[in-house]
């Protein structure tokens, strides 16, 4: 095993930059965890979310008022366009 010397400044500098580094890692995965929105959903966590049937949230589909992704022959939905749309149609009725 090789040991390696180097002086207190360098030391201190490296540690300095690693804390640095260290707490701009946990703002990223702070901000990661504070915006949820961004998150993909199913038909069954889409159905959960709005209290809805999956028929219904088929008709929705088909009338464009949510926005979904298809991938590999499964349907996906933005955390934030169902938040959207709830938000929208709160006073009224689906």
């Amino acid at each position: 095993m090789e040991i390696v010397n180097i002086d207190k400044s360098t030391f201190d500098e490296i540690k300095s930059r690693f804390q640095d580094f260290k707490k701009r890692v946990k703002t990223l995965y702070q901000n990661k965890q504070n915006n949820k929105l961004d998150e993909w959903l199913d038909n069954q966590d889409v159905c959960l979310r709005l209290n809805i049937s999956p028929r219904t949230l088929q008709t929705l589909q088909d009338t464009r008022k949510i926005g979904f992704s298809k991938i590999n022959h499964k349907i996906y939905y933005k955390a934030k366009d169902v938040e959207k749309f709830l938000l929208a149609n709160k006073t009224s009725h689906l």
